[in-house]
């Protein structure tokens, strides 16, 4: 019985050879890798949001489109090229689809799943942003701690 079970490892050996050599289970596995994949996954997969609850969440939620189009469906498949725009938190990122993932692997691993084309932030100069108005109407009472402290802001820069 021992020799008939080692022969069976040794056929199913030859069928695993068998099977890479003809690209049979080894060549599926890969080109599944290639198809499409959920859009809740693939963003948790590039760590665009720290669940994959909360990135199912933000699809519903209508902060997801694919090639400019909204979508609704957390199981919507994205497709190599495709351009995904998130909005979390108030900040858009915009991330070119390269690769579908196998798992959430670290950072480094994420980052070669996508290509980022986010436009650099617009750089704000507090100079330009106008100071609030130090007038108080009378009868207003005693200013408000926010008030006060844009008060001082404000005398401090003169």
């Amino acid at each position: 019985m021992a020799a008939h079970a080692a022969g069976r490892d040794d056929d199913d050996d030859h069928d695993a050879d068998q099977d890479a050599a003809d690209g049979g289970e080894h060549a599926d596995a890969h080109a599944a890798r290639e198809g499409p994949q959920r859009l809740d996954k693939w963003l948790w997969f590039v760590r665009a949001i720290k669940s994959r609850t909360q990135a199912a969440g933000l699809v519903t939620d209508g902060k997801v489109r694919v090639n400019r189009e909204r979508v609704d469906k957390p199981s919507h498949e994205l497709r190599l090229g495709d351009i995904v725009t998130v909005s979390i938190r108030g900040h858009v990122r915009v991330l070119k689809m390269l690769a579908p993932g196998n798992r959430r692997g670290p950072p480094t691993q994420a980052r070669t799943l996508y290509e980022d084309l986010t436009p650099p932030p617009i750089p704000v100069d507090r100079a330009t942003i106008a100071a609030p108005d130090a007038h108080r109407e009378p009868g207003q009472g005693r200013p408000t701690k926010k008030e006060r402290r844009q008060i001082d802001r404000f005398k401090e820069e003169q």
